[in-house]
């Protein structure tokens, strides 16, 4: 009886502690799925400018995420090492989201941009406050291996519900909010008003949620660290752990592959289908693969091994993509497209749970081949990537605005160029890119099942 008590109370608290991540990605789904859309459409704010923009925040976030990664491992405080970096992090992170979202102050010209500019550095600097040390506190919990994955696959859970009620909930709030019609169709259309409600919803929602995870859970297994920041180190690590780079390029891809879906889908929506409000449907069959991609693994692993298995996830969401395009191409419904985009969505979801098991191994690898581990700095990288990839979708989405003479003021009126273009970029690029990564990890990303157990086992004998 006392061990069923125990049971089910630790499962009270592991669901407190998933809870963080709905508030992490209320706010990282309104920034990298909507943002693009308020900066051309309500901000009318230049192409060039963007181009420019987002190369420039990722430079400086190669610079400030492992530092930040260096900073929290090094923390000491009553409350834990982590907990209070989530609570500062998701705070700050909250307040730079509204502010993102509303231009308040009525600035235009190079006021504006100069606003914007700090906005969008400051809202990737203060997220990372808040993901490293929320993702970086499982090992807190317990030593328990099989019961850490369980946290994490928890917290993984909550993550797609936080995204999936910003993909699902935004098309609903904007048909209730929005006062600006379609002058084609009629339809409500994304206004000021309705980036403005949305991000004020998604900051509240970080808080609560960040708040009510860090009450929940304690950290019982901390883990000291004397780790002091380098710039030598950080190079030392990239240059000598071979698998590092190898991963962070074939994860770049698949995951900028993700990225064109979830940001041009309210372009695509919006101009091509002609109402916005079709795009909740279509969100909610890709909320419910994310869901049904946490099974893959588990199955798959009683069969195969975790190289196949990530293969498997890869080409399931190809298949997807090239479901998609039949469905738009073909049939041109928007059913039969959200029923394939839950197909790429449980091979996108297994390959997010997969990628996060193979960083794990390059620590180890790491350590193996240079006689120190570099968690700290190897972690940051996830961050760091997504960021990288979000970069890479950045410049292929205003490129093809750019050439194709969108106009955010036209909706479904634009050009067939813009039509054209988004088209290319939502249903055909998604699926190169994911190809793209496959072949690279199929090629190039050597630590197999055989090989991390044989690098274990190498620590092992050197530890004892």
């Amino acid at each position: 009886m006392a061990e069923e008590k125990k049971k089910k109370g630790g499962l009270v608290k592991y669901i407190g502690y998933g809870s963080g991540a709905v508030g992490l990605d209320l706010s990282y789904g309104m920034f990298y799925s909507y943002l693009n859309k308020y900066l051309t459409d309500v901000l009318k704010l230049s192409s060039n400018f963007l181009l420019i923009l987002t190369p420039i925040a990722r430079i400086w976030d190669g610079i400030n995420d492992p530092m930040m990664g260096t900073i929290v491992d090094n923390g000491k405080f009553k409350m834990g090492k982590y907990r209070p970096w989530i609570l500062i992090g998701s705070f700050s992170n909250a307040v730079i989201l509204a502010l993102l979202f509303n231009n308040i102050f009525g600035l235009s010209g190079a006021g504006l941009y100069c606003y914007i500019a700090f906005m969008y550095v400051f809202w990737g600097m203060t997220n990372t406050l808040a993901d490293i040390p929320y993702w970086s506190m499982v090992p807190s919990f317990t030593n328990d291996a099989k019961e850490r994955s369980i946290i994490a696959t928890i917290a993984r859970t909550f993550s797609g519900l936080g995204q999936g009620i910003v993909q699902i909930g935004a098309p609903i709030l904007m048909g209730l909010v929005s006062i600006t019609k379609d002058p084609k169709t009629g339809e409500a259309v994304y206004d000021a008003r309705t980036f403005t409600v949305l991000s004020l919803v998604c900051a509240v929602g970080l808080i609560l949620f960040s708040t009510l995870s860090v009450s929940t859970v304690r950290e019982k297994h901390r883990t000291a660290s004397n780790e002091k920041f380098s710039f030598k180190k950080i190079f030392t690590v990239a240059k000598n752990n071979d698998q590092l780079l190898v991963f962070m390029l074939f994860a770049m891809l698949s995951n900028a592959g993700f990225y064109m879906i979830s940001g041009v889908g309210a372009y695509y929506f919006d101009v091509v289908v002609g109402d916005g409000s079709k795009q909740g449907g279509f969100n909610t069959f890709g909320a419910i693969g994310s869901i049904l991609g946490l099974a893959v693994i588990p199955i798959m692993m009683k069969f195969t091994t975790r190289r196949k298995t990530y293969q498997f996830s890869l080409l399931l969401a190809i298949a997807g993509y090239i479901g998609m395009l039949c469905s738009a191409k073909i049939a041109d419904s928007t059913t039969g497209m959200g029923i394939c985009y839950l197909i790429a969505q449980i091979g996108t979801a297994s390959m997010f749970v997969s990628q996060t098991v193979f960083l794990a191994d390059i620590v180890d690898y790491g350590e193996y081949k240079m006689g120190f581990r570099a968690e700290s700095i190897t972690f940051s990288m996830k961050g760091f990537l997504q960021k990288m990839a979000y970069t890479l979708q950045t410049i292929i989405l205003y490129s093809g605005l750019s050439v194709s003479h969108y106009d955010g003021e036209l909706h479904s009126a634009n050009p067939q160029a813009a039509h054209t273009s988004i088209s290319v970029m939502m249903l055909v690029l998604p699926m190169i890119l994911m190809a793209l990564s496959l072949i690279v990890f199929t090629a190039k990303f050597k630590l197999t099942d055989e090989k991390t157990k044989e690098i274990a086992a190498a620590l092992s004998e050197k530890k004892s």
